[in-house]
């Protein structure tokens, strides 16, 4: 089915474009939210006018744009979620709001929340790339780090072997080995 787009989403299309969904993604998820519209006769017409006032605007703000995506595209972003110890699930959820107060506060630029383009609030601690749409023809990807109160990100990193634990793992190997042998012994005398 074809659509044209209120909003960006992520993985579908931006603002503005006529794109082909599949007809339940549509029905149920488009429509109701008032993220597209069916692409009809009349829905396109109106969509070509929309777009001649609105290239008119855009070419002026496409420089800002440009310039605030240099500034913000490949730089990481690092938020602090409350989680129960132990656990990577979020008390609550990371937003577009979230994201973009913390990019104002380690980059010092204002970016909007609705140019974040999220699907779905951030749940678990982790790493993320994150879609920021600036412009009809400008893009930023940031990477986020959502982390816990202890700052860690839920990636376990590989630790290094102790030599205390090798030389406990060589012993009781050695130890059942020793085992092993006696039981193959006594096992003979037996028969």
């Amino acid at each position: 089915m074809k659509v044209i787009l209120n909003q960006t989403l992520p993985k579908v299309g931006k603002e503005g474009q006529v794109v082909n969904v599949a007809d339940g993604f549509a029905r149920n998820f488009l429509f109701p939210r008032g993220i597209a519209v069916p692409a009809t006769k009349g829905t396109l017409a109106l969509l070509e006018k929309q777009n001649a006032k609105v290239a008119e605007e855009l070419a002026s703000t496409k420089a800002g744009a440009a310039g605030l995506a240099e500034k913000v595209d490949g730089q990481t972003i690092r938020l602090v979620g409350k989680t129960a110890k132990g656990s990577p699930k979020l008390f609550g959820a990371i937003t577009s709001a979230d994201i973009a107060a913390g990019i104002k506060e380690s980059l010092g630029v204002e970016i909007d929340k609705k140019t974040v383009a999220l699907l779905h609030p951030i749940k678990r601690i982790g790493v993320y790339e994150v879609l920021i749409d600036l412009h009809r023809d400008v893009d930023a990807t940031i990477k986020l780090e959502i982390a816990d109160e202890e700052g860690n990100l839920g990636i376990e990193l590989p630790t290094e072997r102790l030599p205390e634990m090798e030389e406990a793992e060589s012993t009781s190997e050695s130890t059942s080995e020793t085992k092993q042998e006696s039981e193959a012994i006594s096992g003979e005398n037996v028969e």
